[in-house]
């Protein structure tokens, strides 16, 4: 991958990947966090990338590797694609605010 892309792909996650690392893996300890989402085996897809969104907040940016970009870029896909499907009323407690905040996007986080 070229310069210009993987620093695109890291802004790009950065502005979808609006919590911490630590604040997303303290909300992944949360049943709300465990109950939503697509579960193949146990556990989420979310709640899987969740954990791998944790892990890249915390490398530096020259330790990244093509697979992690790659992951990026879904996770940017999926805040993205998600965020259009914003439903209508309140939505502080609702699985589809909780399903963004899996994948490291607080919907009411300014």
């Amino acid at each position: 991958m070229r310069d210009d892309e993987r620093k695109q792909t890291r802004d790009e996650f950065g502005e979808a990947v609006n919590m911490t690392a630590a604040t997303l893996e303290k909300w992944l300890g949360t049943d709300e966090s465990k109950e939503v989402g697509d579960k193949q085996s146990g556990e989420s897809t979310g709640h899987a990338s969740g954990r791998r969104i944790v892990s890249l907040l915390r490398k530096k940016r020259d330790d990244l590797t093509d697979a992690d970009l790659e992951h990026m870029r879904k996770v940017v896909g999926y805040v993205h694609r998600h965020l259009a499907q914003r439903p209508d009323g309140e939505v502080d407690d609702s699985r589809w605010r909780y399903s963004l905040m899996n994948w490291g996007h607080d919907p009411l986080k300014n």
